[in-house]
């Protein structure tokens, strides 16, 4: 068993490890919980009662937090020459088709969104066994394949997160950092997590969301109570 640091005991200190919090509370608990030099981000996981294997159980989405992540996002546009400059006035760090396509080929992936054209999905279809296990590849359901390549860009930059159910069932998400004020984070969160609860599958049985933790970097997961949401 791993030995506990001074500051990990300082930590699960501060509050109840058995205990259940609104998500007020589990906020306040996750700021003064993260003691990292630099400013950490705020995850939250979600355990769902669905079957990932099932494609009618299988949970995704994207939401536009309302303040943001507080994290740079770095966009990649794969595009048409005449997408070029809306992609750039948009505010696109890279945009291109062929060099960026033969550059991922050769390992980078040195972004965090790539925003693509239905009509190139041939192409970038290609690569998903490189984008795929890191979260990059465009699909359509999280408005990452469209002919507005100029408005994705911006909701990317904006604050707009994409999510999808892991394979133990489980949605991780980063809604802000430590810095944010507790009502920022708040709202962050309450928009994700009341996006994954309309997203319920109808094939889904039984109880769909079982449990809930918010953690900063390197921080505890706080139990936080579902019905403290709404």
């Amino acid at each position: 068993m791993a030995k506990l640091t001074k500051k990990r005991k300082e930590a699960l200190a501060k509050f109840d490890k058995n205990a259940t919090y609104t998500l007020t509370d589990a906020i306040k608990i996750v700021k003064q919980t993260s003691n990292t030099k630099f400013d950490s981000s705020v995850d939250i996981d979600v355990r769902l009662g669905v079957d990932p294997r099932k494609a009618n159980q299988m949970v995704r989405g994207s939401v536009m937090l309302p303040h943001g992540t507080g994290k740079v996002v770095r966009v990649l546009v794969l595009c048409t020459s005449d997408k070029e400059e809306e992609a750039k006035a948009a505010g696109a760090d890279f945009y291109g088709l062929d060099e960026y396509i033969q550059k991922i080929k050769e390992g980078w992936t040195d972004v965090d969104v790539i925003i693509t054209m239905p009509s190139v999905m041939p192409k970038v279809g290609a690569l998903g066994k490189i984008l795929g296990p890191r979260g990059l590849m465009p699909n359509p359901k999280t408005g990452t394949v469209t002919m507005e390549v100029g408005k994705a860009v911006q909701e990317a930059k904006a604050g707009k997160i994409d999510f999808k159910v892991d394979k133990f069932g489980i949605v991780h998400a980063a809604i802000g950092k430590t810095s944010f004020d507790e009502v920022k984070l708040f709202e962050n969160a309450r928009e994700l997590l009341q996006t994954i609860v309309k997203l319920k599958p109808a094939a889904a049985k039984g109880t769909y969301m079982k449990s809930l933790f918010m953690s900063s970097t390197m921080g505890p997961g706080i139990r936080v109570d579902q019905k403290s949401i709404t």
